[in-house]
Formats: C-alpha cells, sequence, structure tokens
C-alpha cells in the first residue's frame, strides 16, 4: 500500500477534507503505527478555528492505538507488530519542567494532530504534527507505550484523556475521604475523572451538568463512591446572576467541597463553583473559560483558596492509567459510547458538535 485514507485540516477556509494521502516512511528513529483506533476531542474543531495548528494542511488527531507497522533503522525498543498506544505530547525532554514532571509546561510543548501555542522554534511539531485520524501514523519511538493484552485498542486511544483527568485529581491534592465537584460531568473529561474517583480515596462526587438526564446517566460510573447530582437546567432561569449554583453546592456539602474539578469551557458555572469551596481547598481547571471569576484576591486570601490551572498530562500520568488498566483495576470500555468508521469521520466530528445524544468518548476506527 502506497496510500492511506486520512482526515485531513486543509489551508485557508478550506475546512475538512477526507483524503488520500502517501502511507508515511519511518526515518532513523521513528515507528510507524497501523491505526486501529483514533481519538476524536471536543475541543480540537475550536482550536482549529482559532488558528491553533500551524501546519496545513495537516492529519488531525491527538489520540490513537494500534500495531506496529514499520520501524526505524536506529529503533530497537518495539518491533513490528507490537501493540501500543501513542503518547501525543511533543515537548524537549530536557528542560526543568519536562525533567520535573511537569511535561505540559515545556516551551515546546504541543501534540501530534492538534493545535501548538508557543511563538519559539518547535522542531518535534514541525516534524511531526501529522496525527493518527489515518490509517498510519508516524511517530518518534519515544511516544510509543506498550499496551497491555487486556486494554483494547479503544481504550487505548483514549488513555490521555484519562490522564488529564488524573493530572487534574493530583493537582487538587485531595485529602483523604475528599468531597470533589465535578464541573461539565457528562463530557470526556468529566465522566474520564468520575471513573478514577474511587481510585484517589474520593468519598463523594457532586457532578454538575446542564442536563438532569444526561447528568443522571453518568452516576453509574463512579462505582463505589456516593454521588449527588446537580442540573443546571433545573436552577430557576437566572441563576447565573443570583448564584444559586453556589448555594446549591453548599446545600450538599455545608463546609465546603475539597476540590471542584472543573471543565466548564464558558459562562459563569466556574466562579460559582469555586465559591463553594471549602477553606484552603483547590478548583484546578482544565476547560479555558475565558469568563472572570466573581471573586477577589482578598476572598482568595482569607478563604486560603487556590486556582490551579493545568492543560494537559504527563507521561507519568499516562503511564499511572495505563498501570491501572493492566492490573485489571481500572475497567474503562464503558467510557467508549461512539464508534466509527474513518471514512465516516467527518460525520463523526459534526455529531461530536451537536451532542444530540450522550458521548463520552469517541473513537474512529480506520
Amino acid at each position: 500500500m502506497t496510500t492511506m485514507l486520512a482526515a485531513r485540516a486543509l489551508a485557508g477556509d478550506r475546512g475538512l477534507a477526507l483524503e488520500r494521502i502517501p502511507v508515511p516512511e519511518p526515518g532513523p528513529w521513528d515507528v510507524v503505527v497501523a491505526v486501529a483506533a483514533a481519538g476524536l476531542a471536543p475541543g480540537m474543531m475550536h482550536l482549529l478555528a482559532r488558528g491553533a495548528f500551524k501546519h496545513l494542511p495537516t492529519t488531525l488527531g491527538h489520540e490513537a492505538a494500534g500495531t506496529i507497522a514499520a520501524v526505524g533503522s536506529s529503533v530497537s525498543t518495539v518491533a513490528v507488530g507490537d501493540r501500543v498506544r501513542i503518547h501525543p505530547n511533543l515537548n524537549c525532554r530536557n528542560c526543568v519542567y519536562c525533567r520535573t514532571d511537569r511535561d505540559m509546561m515545556c516551551a515546546q510543548q504541543a501534540m501530534i494532530g492538534h493545535a501548538a501555542f508557543a511563538d519559539v522554534p518547535m522542531p518535534l511539531y514541525d516534524e511531526y504534527h501529522d496525527g493518527g485520524l489515518a490509517e498510519f501514523v508516524r511517530v518518534p519511538h519515544w511516544l510509543i507505550d506498550p499496551l497491555p493484552d487486556n486494554v483494547s485498542f479503544d481504550v487505548g486511544a483514549k488513555v490521555h484523556d484519562l490522564a488529564n483527568a488524573m493530572r487534574a485529581l493530583k493537582c487538587a491534592d485531595l485529602p483523604v475521604g475528599a468531597t470533589v465537584v465535578v464541573t461539565a460531568a457528562t463530557g470526556t473529561m468529566g465522566t474520564a475523572t468520575i471513573k478514577l474517583a474511587e481510585h484517589l480515596g474520593i468519598s463523594r462526587l457532586i457532578l454538575v451538568g446542564r442536563s438532569a438526564e444526561r447528568v443522571s446517566e453518568v452516576r453509574g460510573l463512579a462505582g463505589d463512591v456516593p454521588t449527588e447530582t446537580v442540573a443546571l437546567e433545573e436552577l430557576d432561569a437566572d441563576w447565573a446572576e443570583t448564584g444559586q449554583l453556589t448555594r446549591r453546592l453548599r446545600e450538599l456539602a455545608p463546609r465546603g467541597a475539597d476540590a471542584v474539578i472543573d471543565y466548564i469551557p464558558s459562562g459563569p458555572a466556574t466562579g460559582q463553583a469555586m465559591l463553594a469551596l471549602a477553606t484552603g481547598a483547590a478548583l484546578v481547571h482544565m476547560g479555558a473559560n475565558p469568563a472572570p471569576l466573581p471573586l477577589s484576591p482578598a476572598a482568595m486570601m482569607i478563604n486560603c483558596w487556590k486556582f490551579v490551572g493545568t492543560r494537559a498530562c504527563t507521561r507519568n500520568d499516562a503511564q499511572q492509567v495505563l498501570s491501572l488498566l493492566a492490573a485489571g483495576r481500572l475497567a474503562a470500555e464503558e467510557l467508549i459510547t461512539d464508534r466509527f468508521a474513518l471514512s465516516d469521520t467527518l460525520t463523526a466530528i459534526e455529531a461530536m458538535q451537536r451532542r444530540n445524544h450522550s458521548m463520552w468518548m469517541s473513537v474512529v476506527k480506520p
């Protein structure tokens, strides 16, 4: 096979297209993976519209798993036929951040098949910007993780989302037996966080979502962790102006929540959830919400509150998730709600944007 099908973001205003392009050849330190499953990310199209994809045309998709199809002449750590997942984070591997489990802070941090934000030279992103929504993908060999035999390619493709949730939970510095609020609980990151809760010593979850029906559906993901829900649609119409979400959360947790894991992409829910924190607790934000917070530095000082932003996971977070999966302690297959053929990628992206039904995690299968 000399050509392959790939989902491509095109230059200018030409949008997306399925194209046949050459199958990549490995360089000396590369591997080529035959993609068995690739993940879809809700924020991908928003970032594309913002111009955050620096090389166009490019193949989309930062989440992928499959089997090794070819290896470069200098690669000895993997072999053709190995089951693997691809760690998508491109970073220098040598700066103070990369050496202290803070890979996402590297000045060169970017992801294959995804966005880049820094205004510094990014040689790895220049070379490896094409992603996994294709039949094959070429990556440097150090981005390959063995995929345990008991983990499906579909789950392997979504390890990155689970690792992002792991990072958010670790950033919260949770006490034992914590009560944790999860916002945007019905989305990809929310459901991943719910799944991990019992593995982080959380004793109670409060899940916040727009729809009462959909937020009720995700309660079962928490296992044995007691769970309550708050649906924004069931609050008064003026909740955004009156602070009703804060009051509702305070009713459920009178002394305050030990953490808020926040994935809200816009609007006042982030700030109102922060006002429901216990003294000394943290809100960890990974939603890119542009709305200002409705509290002063004095309020944060008096309550000893912390606002922690984190934009991605580290390699260690991904390895921790893989260990849980390999040991059979974490079962994540039920998180995969939608599967599409590669030829239906454009339809899949439209469905992901509309979300006419509950879509927790979606994968494309070449």
